[in-house]
């Protein structure tokens, strides 16, 4: 897949698909709550077979049961149609 780089207008609308999703310091951002470590750890092994079958992947940090997300596309400066793809995958598996 190829990262295309997303107009501010584009970034605004996207993230109007993602409830609980805001832009903080220029990364499309979410902290996800889990029960337990497990859970969270759980997901987080799901999510990175989902990343690496895109060939995009998250700067994320878990403590516990959180998971920390943040996504943007270092190869083109910002926020591309990956991250929002990427995000959306996320979401489904919680």
């Amino acid at each position: 897949m190829k990262a295309e780089k997303l107009t501010e207008k584009q970034v605004a609308e996207e993230l109007e698909k993602l409830p609980g999703w805001t832009i903080k310091n220029g990364n499309l951002h979410h902290t996800f709550e889990f029960a337990d470590f497990s859970e969270a750890f759980g997901f987080m092994t799901r999510a990175a077979l989902i990343a690496e079958s895109m060939g995009h992947h998250p700067d994320w940090s878990n403590v516990w049961n959180k998971v920390d997300v943040k996504l943007s596309t270092h190869s083109i400066g910002g926020l591309s149609n990956l991250d929002f793809q990427l995000a959306k995958k996320m979401q489904k598996l919680v």
